[in-house]
């Protein structure tokens, strides 16, 4: 009998594994195509098929799905965004050629374009930070002062918080324009930077599955000029109207973007004038979101997730109610890890459910100010938002490093 297969294009360090546990328990043979498979580590552990492909190649994936149909029934083909959004709109692309389910090519390229997809929000009455697009110093500069400083600097292609720095004032923008341009940045496509307002507020992920938001989930970032994630707890702690607002503004997001299918994350901030849409996602959060959905609220989002792209029926009933938070370990600064302790004392806390270290020993630690910044992350769950609080200060108290300082170049 021909097997069932899961093209994932790509991974992801934090959710790439349950993707893989997820096809498995469905029956499914799971396929990675990655550029380097080298460097998801759980590839190996989980014993997956990987496959050297270019993934930035749409024809090079192409040939290569074509040559596995001839061995397996491929069922669905979805990916990651770990590294490049790109992926998402190659992975609709390998959708609508194989006639499998998936999301619409174009919305999900207009969507992962933020300047585009600032202006379809915009045009549509959603409340979004005011925004202009540069191309070199002198436009950033005066769409700076067009604005108002403080302004936040971001790629319009991008994630992962990968080249976005709050600028304060003038030399700032120009330092942060020469990191973008000056060629330590990685550009996937040709530069283009976003300069938008600085949405002061609470912080909040709408985490929506079709047309139904799931949940939303309370964000905590470490200092600026960075926004690095610190913590992240479900569900978030919001009154009955606030709730109905940021559900009204999220789905009103997919309505303008043409999304609706399949997972989607909106980030936005609460202010003064209410919710101000950040970001919309054409995918499932990267910040450990699924995890704790799937803690606190019984959903499992990646498994149903893989059920919608392979064609089954799906199921967001909430099982329970409990409360489940995240906390992420970052160093303060460079160097080369010397040790680092107390991960099984740190998991035996009583209510945490994981502790993940992502470097060893003599790992070089260079901050870039996004999601690489982090070393480690601990899961928790309990009946209250301030138990589980306490159970991660525990956890985390637990936890300790040693870091040699870099030597200069």
């Amino acid at each position: 009998m021909i097997k069932r297969a899961l093209i994932l294009i790509e991974g992801h360090r934090t959710s790439g594994s349950l993707y893989v546990r997820a096809a498995k328990q469905l029956g499914l043979n799971p396929i990675t195509l990655a550029a380097n498979p080298a460097c998801y580590n759980y590839l190996g552990v989980e014993q997956v098929d990987a496959i050297h492909v270019n993934t930035d190649d749409l024809e090079a994936l192409l040939r290569e799905c074509s040559r596995l149909s001839a061995n397996y029934d491929i069922a669905g083909i979805t990916g990651f965004a770990d590294f490049d959004e790109s992926v998402l709109a190659i992975v609709a692309d390998l959708c609508q050629w194989f006639n499998l389910p998936g999301p619409s090519p174009v919305s999900i390229r207009r969507c992962c374009d933020k300047f585009t997809q600032r202006q379809l929000l915009a045009r549509s009455g959603i409340p979004v930070p005011a925004y202009r697009l540069a191309m070199d110093v002198t436009e950033a500069e005066r769409s700076a002062a067009q604005i108002g400083l403080p302004v936040i600097l971001k790629p319009a292609v991008g994630s992962g918080s990968s080249g976005v720095r709050l600028c304060r004032n003038p030399d700032e923008i120009r330092e942060h324009m020469s990191y973008l341009l000056g060629g330590v940045h990685i550009w996937r496509s040709s530069p283009r930077i976003l300069v938008e307002e600085f949405a002061e507020g609470p912080f909040y992920s709408v985490e929506l599955m079709g047309d139904e938001v799931v949940g939303i989930v309370a964000v905590d970032f470490g200092s600026p000029p960075h926004f690095v994630f610190r913590g992240t707890a479900f569900p978030a702690p919001l009154g009955d109207d606030e709730y109905s607002l940021i559900a009204d503004v999220s789905l009103s997001c997919l309505r303008a973007l043409g999304l609706g299918w399949g997972p989607a994350n909106i980030e936005l901030r609460w202010t003064e004038r209410g919710p101000v849409v950040i970001e919309v996602n054409p995918r499932l959060a990267g910040a450990l979101e699924p995890q704790l959905v799937q803690l606190a609220y019984g959903i499992d989002l990646i498994t149903e997730h893989v059920k919608l792209v392979i064609g089954e029926g799906w199921d967001l009933r909430k099982r329970f109610s409990q409360n489940a938070a995240a906390r992420f370990l970052v160093p303060d600064g460079d160097g080369k890890v010397d040790w680092i302790h107390g991960e099984k004392l740190a998991a035996a806390v009583p209510g945490v459910v994981e502790v993940k270290l992502y470097v060893d020993c003599q790992s070089p630690i260079v901050k870039k100010g996004d999601y690489r910044d982090c070393i480690g992350h601990i899961m928790a769950v309990s009946p209250s938002v301030a138990q589980t609080q306490v159970i991660l200060d525990s956890a985390a108290h637990l936890i300790r490093w040693s870091m040699t300082p870099l030597s200069s170049p």
